[in-house]
């Protein structure tokens, strides 16, 4: 439930509400605005029968919150969350791409990709240290290795970085390397890392599983939040279909729905969801048209030699047509890009 406190309401009278709360076992999570302060509360609501909140100085209602979801609802918390990392906000009217490669190679490789990103309007550099593969014979990436690189590439050309924490023992040091930390389709409901994670004063990037409903999507996300982190920022990536044309098949009706009922920022990932480079760019265009804050895509400087993914990176050519494009379609939405 959310106690919506008046916009008269002291502090004293704030405090007093949080103190009875806590007392009966209550988990608080207190958001203080410019004309109300809203208390989220989570617990057990039989016991809410040993105090009256509607009857506590300052209160100037209480709103159950129906969905399963509570920290992520947009019951919870009316206005969009601006998730801020690195002077970027994430959620507001500027729409951020991440792009790079599946995969850090080479030290070479991962420079001039992050160059060609930055210099077509990119804002973060994507890429993968730990890789998790289908076949245990395919490229693992290159682990420690890559996050440095990683962290050079930042160093020279200014980008922030995202890549993929993959369980629980690899958090410390990802989150050492990088300003965001993405988790995976495959580990949605993996809830030991979720747990983790939340722990980690940095930014999270949930990506949807391809099994995975819009319910299970945000209660992995109300993990993260539960667990203190609230910087979570959701990903549409494609979910398993009948349709076997294409990788997975792009719920876009999944950005505007989400956005309905939850405050998180909502980014797509079309690479992944369409898996073939000439799709790319359509669905990337289309994800903004539907309200999405950002894009996460895949670019090559080389595709036909990448060691994972080459089918669906984006050359540095098509990347910067895409980006291009992009800007058109953002103005007409009312949003803007960097």
């Amino acid at each position: 439930m959310i106690v919506v406190m008046s916009h008269r309401a002291s502090d004293g009278e704030i405090e007093e509400v949080l103190f009875r709360l806590e007392k009966i076992g209550f988990q608080i999570h207190l958001s203080r605005g410019v004309e109300r302060t809203i208390i989220g509360a989570i617990g057990d609501r039989k016991i809410l029968g040993e105090i009256s909140l509607e009857s506590l100085p300052g209160v100037e209602k209480v709103v159950p919150i129906l969905q399963p979801y509570k920290l992520a609802s947009r019951t919870f918390q009316e206005e969009n969350t601006v998730v801020r990392v690195g002077g970027l906000e994430i959620g507001g009217d500027t729409i951020h791409v991440m792009a790079g490669p599946c995969a850090v190679e080479s030290r070479e490789q991962i420079m001039q990709a992050a160059r060609l990103v930055r210099d077509a309007g990119g804002t973060i550099l994507r890429g993968g240290a730990f890789k998790p593969r289908t076949s245990p014979y395919s490229f693992q990436g290159l682990e420690e290795e890559g996050l440095k690189l990683l962290a050079e590439a930042r160093e020279e050309t200014g980008l922030l970085v995202v890549t993929e924490v993959m369980d629980v023992r690899t958090v410390p040091i990802v989150a050492q390397y990088a300003d965001i930390l993405q988790i995976g389709a495959r580990n949605m409901q993996n809830f030991f890392l979720l747990r983790e994670v939340a722990k980690v004063d940095k930014p999270v990037v949930l990506k949807r599983s391809p099994s995975g409903t819009i319910e299970e999507w945000l209660m992995a996300a109300e993990y993260i939040m539960s667990g203190g982190n609230y910087n979570v920022i959701l990903c549409e990536r494609g979910i398993r279909s009948f349709e076997n044309y294409t990788r997975n098949t792009l719920d876009l009706t999944a950005v505007p729905v989400v956005k309905h009922l939850s405050h998180l920022p909502v980014i797509v990932d079309p690479s992944h969801a369409i898996g073939i480079w000439r799709f790319v760019s359509p669905m990337a265009r289309a994800a903004v048209a539907a309200g999405a804050d950002g894009l996460i895509v895949e670019v090559h400087p080389n595709p036909s030699e990448a060691l994972c993914d080459g089918p669906q990176s984006l050359t540095p050519e098509n990347f910067k047509e895409m980006m291009v494009n992009l800007k058109s379609i953002a103005g007409i939405m009312g949003r803007k890009m960097p």
